[in-house]
């Protein structure tokens, strides 16, 4: 897997002077700055994070050229099989792309409008134009491109939000539409909501109901949603040695006939830990990650962001095969390397001890996209939409009782530092 080269030609190194490059990145996040209205009750508020690459290997493998799904797997009671590893378009701009995961097989896309301001949705839409839809599983999500609704949006405004997907995809209908990256009870069963879903589904233009979540209340809202017998299908972040409740949560589902899709599969595939491996080891490395995730029958498929062929002919190339006991070890090194600092996505458990309310686990989700990502445009556009009272200005001069709450001993006070350092406006 390749250290990807930085777009600004610096060197990620906290404290850094900022130089012309960065210079050039601040100026375009100013224009973005307090722009959109954010909804309250949400943690994570945009999926513009993901416009980066996805990883992709220093050398690709002649048998990968035959890659194709080799397992579909019934996605709950909703009647359709998807295929087991599946299209995330996050930063998708290419519709030749989906074009030729058509060909090998993939049947199950999902997108939103907040990904890349809702171009993903647009080459999405040019790239299965032409391909039977009923053979198809389009998925996007209850939001707009500039981010989520607010909380007190009426379903008009809901309803109007989808049409505008079903425009841009070119299609009639979307066979799924998430509550998107969901971190309350409150906002998962938001009436207004549910009640904009029944009548797009009166209309024909929706047929199933879905959320998704990799915040910190990840297991409560799962629950919640399964026990609700509201929701067809649940998104959630699941990957190696994560989330223990998530196990239980996952058989119930399938005991209810709830399909259960599983993203952030490669656990952050931070290159500066990859970059320790052989280049054997980072080649096997998401096959691992995927083969892992497969492994528990009661997850009906994973989804991954796919942003070239080559990318397919990888990913692919693990579709319907079961782990090894190398993969798993390769998988606790990995881990083992990760572990000192790596936040976790999903565990939240140092939010509560900041007595400023800093968002701590998306500043530094902000701050591994500029330094280990190469997504610098994006880690300053997101950190310059926190306000000055709760950004990690605040950390200056804290004593940091954030650490003695991290169950996994991150030095939390210095990486925000750092962060603020790297991600504030010059």
């Amino acid at each position: 897997m390749k250290k990807r080269a930085r777009s600004d030609g610096s060197r990620a190194v906290a404290g850094a002077p900022v130089d012309a490059g960065r210079r050039r990145l601040l100026r375009a996040a100013a224009g973005l700055a307090g722009g959109g209205a954010l909804a309250a009750g949400c943690e994570y508020r945009t999926q513009l994070f993901l416009l980066g690459d996805a990883p992709e290997t220093e050398v690709e493998q002649p048998e990968w050229s035959a890659s194709r799904v080799r397992a579909f797997r019934p996605l709950g009671k909703t009647g359709f099989a998807m295929s087991d590893v599946s299209f995330g378009t996050s930063g998708l701009d290419n519709p030749d792309v989906v074009k030729y995961a058509l060909d090998r097989g993939v049947n199950y896309f999902d997108t939103s409008p907040d990904y890349s301001r809702a171009g993903s949705e647009r080459a999405l839409g040019e790239g299965i134009k032409g391909h039977p839809r009923d053979k198809l599983f389009v998925v996007s999500k209850f939001c707009t491109p500039d981010g989520h609704l607010p909380g007190d949006a009426p379903p008009k405004e809901v309803i109007a939000a989808v049409e505008g997907s079903l425009a841009r995809l070119g299609t009639d209908y979307l066979d799924l539409a998430h509550v998107h990256a969901c971190d309350s009870v409150e906002r998962l069963m938001n009436p207004n909501v549910h009640e904009a879903a029944e009548r797009l589904k009166e209309q024909g233009k929706l047929r199933f109901v879905g959320v998704s979540s990799h915040t910190p209340h990840l297991e409560t809202v799962m629950r919640h949603a399964v026990d609700s017998g509201r929701f067809d299908v649940v998104m959630v972040a699941y990957n190696f040695e994560s989330w223990p409740q998530l196990g239980t949560i996952f058989r119930d589902a399938h005991e209810r006939g709830v399909g259960v899709v599983a993203m952030k599969t490669l656990k952050g595939a931070r290159h500066t830990v990859l970059s320790d491996f052989t280049p054997s080891e980072r080649e096997s490395f998401p096959q691992a990650a995927f083969k892992w995730v497969l492994g528990n029958p009661h997850v009906s498929g994973l989804v991954v962001s796919i942003n070239s062929p080559r990318q397919v002919d990888e990913f692919l190339h693990a579709s319907g095969r079961a782990a090894t006991p190398s993969d798993v070890a390769l998988l606790e090194r990995y881990d083992r390397l990760a572990s000192a600092d790596y936040c976790r996505p999903g565990c939240g458990a140092c939010l509560s001890s900041c007595p400023d309310g800093v968002p701590i686990d998306d500043v530094l989700r902000f701050a591994m996209y500029y330094e280990t990502y190469g997504q610098q445009r994006v880690a300053l556009e997101e950190y310059a939409r926190l306000p000055a009272a709760r950004n990690a200005s605040r950390c200056a001069a804290c004593p940091a009782p954030c650490e003695a709450a991290c169950p996994f001993g991150l030095t939390i006070g210095a990486k925000l530092r750092a962060a603020h350092a790297r991600l504030q406006f010059a």
